[in-house]
């Protein structure tokens, strides 16, 4: 079954209605301002409102080099490409090259008009205007993503959960049984979210961050040191009665989920934890001081993990409400 997507409706109607509203105007080469929409018809309003900027600007500066090179000297081919030798440079110098193709067109309308009048340019800047409105006037609506976001919140959240649940259980076992298919899934989820809370920020003209953003970042960087802690508790062979309390604090870590729960109580804790550990005797084997050293370096790493929770700001209220609680 053949699936059309949101942006090629749009692409299709905003193409359509261009040269509809062109040739009802009567403009010439009514076709281009179907080409003009569907250049600026993108995947954000942000996008959509840049290229269509561009397109503008550009558009304008050809028809400006294109009267001044053709009357100056004729209307010949070779002159077509002594206007884009200019031409280009001024479109980069600008920040508009992403205006040259759909402004060769009209350049070469220009050429094929063989004269210049008034209304030969209000009619390639028509062409210009209705592609770039009809454009912007079909872009001025994007679906909300929010569900989707709290739908990959959830998510992740359980598949740290998942994973936590396993770090824990190594700490108590030794066990190797684990496939670890949980952090391939979460680094593919993590990339897809943050790049979908991006294309959200950049449908809002007065966004320049998002909560979403900012959530999946966070996770992002406690990804990578949940990755660190699992390249340390497996190189973990002796197993001293410090593992059964990080154990512990690593089940509590997990189990805690609640909108109440902030990072600052678990470093807390873990501070308490760091103290208790000082006070213990010393380690009397070569395998215990190395065990006790890796569990030192896991419980540093936990420490950033979760300074990194305590400095974000939480989620808003109402998406609290719709996805599960958010774990530390």
């Amino acid at each position: 079954m053949i699936k059309i997507g949101y942006r090629t409706a749009k692409t299709a109607i905003g193409i359509a209605v261009s040269i509809l509203i062109a040739e009802w105007i009567g403009l010439h080469n009514a076709a281009s301002a179907g080409i003009i929409a569907i250049l600026c018809i993108q995947n954000t309003k942000q996008q959509s409102l840049k290229a269509s900027w561009t397109r503008l600007v550009a558009g304008v500066v050809a028809l400006f080099y294109s009267a001044l090179f053709f009357e100056l000297l004729s209307y010949h081919a070779v002159v077509i490409g002594l206007i884009l030798i200019v031409f280009i440079p001024t479109t980069v110098a600008l920040k508009t090259q992403e205006g040259i193709v759909s402004s060769t067109v009209l350049i070469l309308h220009m050429y094929a008009a063989k004269e210049l009048s008034t209304a030969i340019i209000l009619n390639e800047i028509g062409l210009v205007v209705i592609g770039v409105g009809v454009a912007l006037v079909l872009n001025s609506y994007m679906p909300s993503v929010e569900n989707e976001l709290l739908k990959m919140q959830q998510q992740t959240e359980k598949l740290f959960e998942r994973i936590l649940k396993e770090i824990t259980a190594y700490l108590r076992t030794n066990d190797h049984s684990w496939d670890g298919k949980e952090l391939t899934e979460t680094a593919d989820l993590l990339k897809k979210a943050k790049s979908l809370a991006y294309k959200d920020v950049q449908n809002h003209f007065t966004r320049h961050n998002s909560l979403f953003y900012q959530y999946f970042t966070m996770r992002e960087k406690q990804f990578e040191i949940i990755e660190r802690l699992i390249s340390v508790v497996i190189s973990i062979s002796h197993r001293p009665e410090q593992a059964e309390m990080i154990a512990e604090f690593m089940e509590e870590v997990k189990e805690n989920i609640h909108p109440g729960n902030t990072a600052k109580l678990h470093l807390s804790h873990l501070n308490d934890l760091k103290r208790e550990f000082e006070e213990m005797p010393l380690p009397k084997t070569r395998e215990e001081f190395e065990a006790r050293a890796a569990l030192l370096q896991f419980v540093r790493e936990m420490e950033r993990y979760l300074l990194i929770k305590a400095r974000f700001r939480g989620m808003k209220k109402r998406a609290a409400k719709k996805c599960r609680p958010s774990v530390t």
